[in-house]
């Protein structure tokens, strides 16, 4: 009996460290919130789902704890206390890992500060790069507009063209960033979220460079599945 209830003790320790490898012990802190909801949310089926969520009363330190099979783009909402949910959101690589996020309730997404997750670390090196053509971009839409306003048809198609090449230079950054991360997560998802409408040429070209555990994972594989839908639609 007693050698039985041994065996039965090292399995559920073994169970129980794998669950631990697999958790994420996520906690922060929201500045200035002393009443409302976090939400803890992600994507599943196309659908924004919560699956967690801390009550806040005073104290504006939250904790969490979820099981992550792999990393994932997970989401932080605040409900305030008269039910009213924020437009910002966090928006963050899961993983399995002690994870960090500190903010204030006033700028929630902007101030966001994240640390503990490597996947993040890529996606905030990404979002610096993007945010130059992006900035970019802008400035060229408020002056197209100011163009048209004036009547300055020749210089607002200008504008339009120059609109079109800051776009084009985007596609191709997140592009050339998926492939110098291809053993990372955030290399297929960027392709399935920020590019997906580009060269079918490109999608192949980021995909046969991935590893195969990244490959295997969620974003590998519905990279596979954007290239062969896509490649079945030009067939068609």
């Amino acid at each position: 009996m007693n050698k039985f209830l041994s065996i039965i003790i090292v399995f559920l320790l073994v169970i129980s460290c794998a669950t631990n490898e697999k958790q994420m012990d996520l906690s922060g802190n929201v500045k200035g919130l002393k009443k409302g909801t976090i939400l803890l949310q992600k994507i599943e089926d196309t659908l924004l789902i919560t699956v967690d969520s801390v009550t806040i009363k005073g104290n504006s330190t939250f904790s969490f704890s979820e099981i992550i099979e792999e990393p994932e783009l997970y989401y932080l909402y605040v409900k305030l206390e008269n039910g009213i949910v924020r437009d910002d959101r966090i928006a963050f690589f899961a993983e399995s890992n002690e994870i960090i996020i500190n903010t204030t309730l006033k700028n929630f997404e902007v101030d966001a500060k994240v640390s503990g997750s490597k996947n993040q670390d890529k996606f905030i090196e990404y979002n610096k790069i993007i945010k130059r053509y992006s900035d970019q971009n802008l400035e060229l839409i408020e002056k197209g507009y100011i163009a048209r306003q004036n009547g300055e048809d020749s210089l607002a198609i200008t504008i339009e063209k120059n609109q079109k090449n800051i776009i084009s230079k985007k596609y191709l950054a997140t592009i050339s960033f998926a492939l110098n991360n291809n053993d990372f997560e955030i290399a297929p998802y960027l392709m399935v979220s920020h590019v997906n409408n580009s060269r079918l040429k490109y999608l192949d070209s980021v995909y046969n460079k991935l590893t195969p555990k990244i490959k295997d994972s969620k974003y590998g594989k519905a990279l596979e599945s954007l290239i062969q839908s896509r490649r079945k639609n030009e067939i068609n």
